[in-house]
């Protein structure tokens, strides 16, 4: 049974960081995409950041260069680093797994298999 189980959401004022985590299980985690992404009502869920399964990345334009993601394959969790955090990154953050993906990885929620449950994190201003 495929389980991904996000942490480390929170609030924080503008500028400040959070890392977030997504602890893997039931699958073989290294062979396959991830990506993150976050979702505020009323609105698609949004790719932020993939990885495929050789370590390539890719970013959305808003995050790049504040926002790092990354993966543990010996502890299967996958990580987002994210710095000087904007009021506009607040959202609910998912993390998926995808058994296939371009190089670089995804950041289109219709090529993910598996999806967390989501933690969520707020920037006030």
């Amino acid at each position: 049974q495929v389980q991904l189980v996000e942490s480390g959401g929170g609030s924080v004022q503008a500028g400040g960081s959070l890392r977030l985590s997504c602890a893997a299980s039931g699958y073989t985690y290294s062979s396959y995409c991830m990506g993150w992404f976050r979702q505020v009502p009323g609105k698609e869920r949004e790719g932020v950041a993939a990885i495929d399964s050789g370590g390539s990345t890719s970013y959305a334009d808003s995050v790049k260069g504040r926002f790092t993601i990354s993966k543990d394959n010996a502890k299967n969790i996958l990580y987002l680093q994210m710095n000087s955090l904007k009021p506009e990154d607040t959202g609910m953050y998912y993390c998926a797994a995808a058994r296939f993906c371009p190089s670089g990885g995804s950041r289109w929620s219709g090529d993910y298999n598996y999806w967390g449950q989501g933690t969520q994190v707020t920037v006030s201003s």
